[in-house]
């Protein structure tokens, strides 16, 4: 199995090193990178050259989480093991398809593990095409990890701490912010008031309603539930955008 090791600290590196060279089952480190930067003209030289990155996230430019998103839309991708001292990024990770994460310090039954993971994965498999799969969203529910297609997801709704996601079936709970949701959701979701994101195809009509004090306002209806969620007057224009027919 080969490796690319990419980290931008390189005492980091020289530590994960030592400890795949101690693995039982042997392992190649084919490169080194500092920055995504460099990961990615590795890869772009070396197509199919190294079947895991063992990645790190926090880096200067593009982080982990920028370069293992960008790896989904590659031809013959290496899987990605995130290695990082933050444990806080672990729901973002998979939703990048990540094999494994791995918190510093590493252990090396850990590594182990995440590499046969790796394994497990490969075995008999094509070499990997660009990724056609969909964007999921991934959440933690008593204590498991859920994806959730952004297909089902009809808005997310800022409340208090926390940010509520709504499926047509299901509630669900997240720690993002809703500023940090709406960046790497990016088109898929329109801003219709400070508190509250509407995917743009859950979009099913918009009127005005008046607020409970009087004011007049407007408000989006959202479909498969028929619930209404109140629009600001700037954020108008955007919504009645994704009404428009083509």
């Amino acid at each position: 199995m080969n490796l690319i090791v990419v980290d931008d600290e390189p005492l980091a590196r020289q530590r994960l090193l030592a400890l795949l060279a101690r693995l039982e089952e042997p392992v190649r480190v084919v490169a080194e990178a500092g920055d995504a930067g460099g990961a990615l003209a590795w890869l772009e030289a070396h197509p199919g050259g190294a079947d895991v990155m063992m990645l790190d996230i926090q880096m200067p430019g593009p982080d982990g989480l920028r370069l293992a998103d960008k790896l989904r839309g590659m031809a013959q991708a290496p899987r990605v093991v995130f290695v990082t001292a933050h444990t806080e990024h672990a729901l973002k990770a998979f939703e990048v398809d990540a094999c494994d994460y791995l918190t510093k310090p590493v252990r090396q039954d850990r590594l182990a593990q995440a590499l046969a993971r790796c394994r497990k994965q490969g075995a008999g498999m094509a070499p990997q095409a660009p990724a056609t799969s969909e964007q999921v969203l991934v959440v933690q529910e008593r204590g498991r990890l859920v994806r959730i297609p952004m297909a089902e997801v009809l808005y997310l709704k800022a409340e208090l701490k926390y940010v509520t996601l709504r499926t047509p079936a299901h509630s669900y709970v997240l720690d993002d912010s809703l500023t940090d949701l709406e960046e790497r959701l990016g088109s898929l979701m329109i801003r219709v008031h400070r508190n509250a994101l509407v995917a743009r195809s859950a979009v099913r009509g918009l009127q005005r309603r008046d607020d409970a004090d009087g004011t007049e306002g407007w408000a989006v209806q959202v479909r498969d539930t028929g619930e209404w969620l109140a629009v600001s007057r700037r954020q108008v224009p955007l919504v009645k955008e994704a009404l428009a027919p083509g």
